[in-house]
């Protein structure tokens, strides 16, 4: 009886002991609020047609003009990430330096995505991304002190205005066509120096797309956010545009670079989200 008593005793020790092990182990997992990663993938394409392959895809748009890309390329700043709560991570925001990118088509792996790997992410399950197509005048107005190095980069890639200040948002340049692609067009579009004081459009957007699985962020878990750019809305979105003599040259905030803006920042949806 005494070595039965023994064994019972025993085990409702190592119980005990084990049950709170596993509750310590827990509130260390809750309390443990280390950093991680997110790699954000941007994926371009004609929803029908697949990836895009500079100077070989050619798309239809809506009223009929062929079209094909020889440069594509835009800049994604200000990525913040909304918790299940609601609540915003920022990720460098209005800090071009630290989180400021260019997405460039040239850039894609044989899959066609593009790579963005943000670190010093705050631990968090993450419900929606919202990110900027361009950058903000309030980052812009920071000066060269607030943006050297971005800017650089910028000029380096041909994202920044040779004769003027201010960075170009979205560069798409091709060539177009009814029957065949064969007339070049070179759309530039972008502020140029602070579009209050200048009276002019401002083109900076941000895009806020719903996750359709959480992004759980953790030191253990990085997670892939994989985004798809469909450019058909380039000229054939929410307003139908039409290449011509007028505007296949255009460069700035002019009506039509203000369309295609208007288009372009609504071309992309979250495809999947990775926990890995």
């Amino acid at each position: 009886m005494k070595i039965y008593k023994f064994l019972s005793l025993l085990f409702t020790a190592i119980l005990l002991f084990s049950v709170s092990s596993c509750r310590n182990n827990d509130d260390d997992d809750l309390q443990d609020t280390t950093p991680g990663k997110l790699q954000v993938k941007f994926e371009n394409g004609f929803n029908n047609l697949g990836q895009i392959v500079l100077g070989q895809t050619i798309q239809t748009s809506s009223n009929g003009q062929k079209h094909q890309f020889s440069t594509l390329k835009y800049i994604i700043s200000n990525i913040t990430l909304i918790d299940e709560n609601g609540g915003e991570f920022k990720y460098h925001y209005n800090d071009p330096d630290k989180g400021a990118f260019i997405v460039d088509q040239s850039d894609a792996d044989a899959s066609g995505v593009v790579y963005l790997n943000l670190t010093e992410i705050a631990k968090g399950n993450y419900k929606k991304i919202k990110f900027g197509l361009g950058i903000s005048p309030q980052a812009y107005l920071l000066g060269q002190s607030g943006q050297g190095e971005f800017w650089q980069t910028a000029k380096t890639e041909g994202m920044a205005w040779s004769w003027a200040a201010g960075y170009i948002f979205t560069k798409l340049e091709g060539k177009y066509g009814a029957s065949a692609t064969n007339t070049k067009f070179m759309n530039h579009a972008g502020n140029m120096g602070d579009p209050n004081a200048n009276g002019t459009p401002n083109l900076y957007r941000e895009i806020t797309l719903d996750l359709p699985t959480t992004a759980r962020v953790s030191k253990d878990v990085t997670p892939s956010v994989h985004i798809l750019a469909d450019l058909n809305q380039y000229l054939s979105g929410q307003t139908p545009l039409t290449l011509d003599t007028a505007n296949n040259m255009a460069m700035g905030s002019s009506v039509h670079l203000v369309n295609v803006t208007e288009n372009v920042s609504k071309m992309f949806k979250v495809d999947h989200v990775h926990n890995d």
